[in-house]
């Protein structure tokens, strides 16, 4: 419509970052054995419904599992605080976390105690992701791309686990949320066992020719006419 070139990237590795983990965040992960701890961040811009809010804490309460949820003060409500199911900042302490504010995303992800990553499938976490040795348990956002990715990962390419929902609501409930994470995390389940072999194929396949053949795309960023008037047949 507008004349302008297209050109499909395809999939962007994420830079190592330059950072380290906060001290904080460290020392917490770092009490839990490898690959015990299940991380959920649902996006900057997600705000959940309190009822939903509540269902996902307490479906991490329910795997058992220590956890670090990320997640935006739920419809409603001022604090966290103030949004929490009764009694589950007791039966949580010391071994789960509810955080508000920004959190360094890929460094937590390439932590050795994380094992499982409850996504809401934005393209960016769903790449960071998959170079990282965490499981994907995908809670897509109802808007933009994020059911398709979800599809993509959990139906085609089979990286991850879908958190069942209700038909008519499309909501969520703990048991589902917790029977997702425990299928990626249990090494005798089936499906947890494909998933695993598909996300390591699929990682070594990005950590080892996608830098290979890719384009500098901050470069192309800033040239991308003249590349593709040079690499583009009309």
């Amino acid at each position: 419509q507008f004349g302008k070139s297209v050109v499909l990237s395809g999939p962007i590795i994420p830079e190592p970052p330059n950072t380290v983990l906060d001290e904080k965040w460290s020392a917490w992960l770092g009490s839990f054995k490898d690959g015990s701890v299940v991380f959920c961040a649902l996006g900057s811009e997600w705000k959940l419904p309190h009822g939903q809010f509540q269902e996902l804490l307490l479906g991490l309460e329910l795997t058992g599992l220590p956890f670090l949820a990320v997640v935006k003060v739920p419809i409603g409500f001022e604090t966290i605080e103030a949004a929490l199911p009764e009694g589950f900042k007791e039966r949580i302490e010391g071994r789960g976390i509810v955080h508000s504010g920004w959190i360094q995303q890929q460094l937590i992800l390439e932590h050795s105690s994380v094992g499982c990553f409850i996504t809401h499938c934005g393209a960016g976490s769903l790449t960071e992701a998959l170079v990282n040795k965490c499981q994907m348990v995908l809670l897509p956002q109802l808007d933009g791309d994020h059911i398709i990715n979800a599809r993509m990962m959990g139906s085609n390419l089979k990286v991850g686990v879908e958190v069942e929902k209700g038909e008519e609501d499309g909501w969520f409930t703990k048991e589902s949320v917790s029977k997702a994470v425990k299928i990626v995390m249990d090494e005798e389940n089936e499906v947890g066992r494909e998933v695993r072999e598909n996300h390591a194929k699929l990682r070594n396949f990005l950590e080892r020719f996608i830098p290979k053949f890719g384009v500098n795309f901050r470069i192309l960023g800033e040239n991308g006419d003249d590349w593709a008037k040079e690499n583009i047949q009309s």
